[in-house]
């Protein structure tokens, strides 16, 4: 879905999983800075929402996803998964209810494959599932930010900023009254810098929740079962998870990013040295230059030097070995 917003002067049209919504609108660090500052919007109106509304909408939720939601609060937001039958990353939901209705929205796209796995598991509940991509466009406003929301309009509220599940008939008007708009690139520099992951980015087919620091945000430790728990439990309890998430400060001298699944070694063996892990996502802060988060076997010592390609890359850690 192209947002209308892409029309807007200097908007360059953002790739992959972020098509149809703005990279940027013509200054990416100009914009960085209006966002840490609290000012502008995002358009995320590619990404998609889903609805859940029915007297047992959250008592049914709670036993799907890793998140305790049987008694969420209205207007508390929160986050949440969906695992295979062996505990791999399908879905994150970012969710809040508004009293009668729970809204989430998931990454561009994957809304219908998660409909139809929420339709498999109604059975006998009181629950209507709807997909509102069509109706309703997603848009972030930072934290600090005194734009109101528009009345009538779902809020989701975190540590981070607000997402309106904003009617995308208002999308212009919003945006006419809201500015500045600021590019989707900004809003990922910023998420890299707070080492949050993303489905389809920091996961990839086995990726389980310990591996991406999602325990306890995401994932909650004392709820019933829900689909994936055992390996969950397993890891918890027993073990560690086979790879860890880091944070790289990456050589600036370079003209390029690391790419999406960019081999991550050791910088003593050089580029021919063995595949540690890979780069998920790569970005240019304002103010920490170039910076990226990757995924790497837990082994790997936390003070060792990387390459990611050919590009010197010192790490912080974000989840522990």
């Amino acid at each position: 879905m192209k947002s209308p917003l892409l029309s807007l002067p200097g908007a360059v049209p953002g790739e992959g999983p972020d098509e149809g919504v703005a990279a940027h609108y013509g200054d990416l660090f100009r914009e960085q800075r209006a966002l840490a500052d609290g000012t502008g919007f995002v358009d995320l109106s590619h990404r998609g929402v889903v609805t859940v509304s029915g007297a047992d909408r959250l008592s049914w939720l709670h036993l799907l996803i890793t998140q305790h939601v049987s008694e969420l609060p209205p207007g508390q937001a929160t986050e949440a998964l969906i695992l295979s039958a062996h505990g791999h990353i399908e879905h994150a939901l970012y969710l809040v209810d508004d009293g009668e209705t729970t809204w989430a929205h998931v990454e561009p796209d994957s809304q219908r494959d998660l409909i139809a796995y929420l339709e498999s598991m109604k059975f006998f509940y009181r629950v209507d599932i709807a997909d509102r991509t069509d109706d309703f466009a997603v848009v972030h406003l930072p934290a600090g930010s005194i734009t109101e929301a528009p009345e009538d309009t779902t809020v989701r509220e975190t540590a981070h900023g607000r997402d309106l599940f904003l009617p995308r008939a208002r999308l212009t008007d919003f945006a006419e009254a809201s500015g500045p708009a600021i590019g989707v690139l900004a809003y990922e520099a910023l998420r890299v810098e707070a080492h949050r992951p993303r489905v389809g980015l920091e996961t990839d087919h086995r990726t389980i929740p310990h591996e991406l620091g999602w325990i306890g945000s995401a994932v909650h430790l004392q709820k019933g079962c829900y689909r994936g728990q055992e390996t969950v439990a397993r890891v918890q309890n027993l073990g560690k998870p086979p790879r860890r998430l880091v944070f790289l400060h990456l050589d600036g001298s370079e003209v390029t990013l690391p790419s999406h699944g960019a081999p991550i070694r050791l910088a003593s063996e050089g580029e021919e040295g063995r595949q540690l892990g890979f780069i998920t996502s790569s970005a240019r802060h304002h103010e920490l230059g170039p910076i990226a988060l990757a995924l790497v076997k837990r082994n790997v010592p936390v003070d060792a030097e990387l390459i990611a390609d050919s590009t010197a890359a010192a790490q912080e850690t974000v989840v522990e070995p």
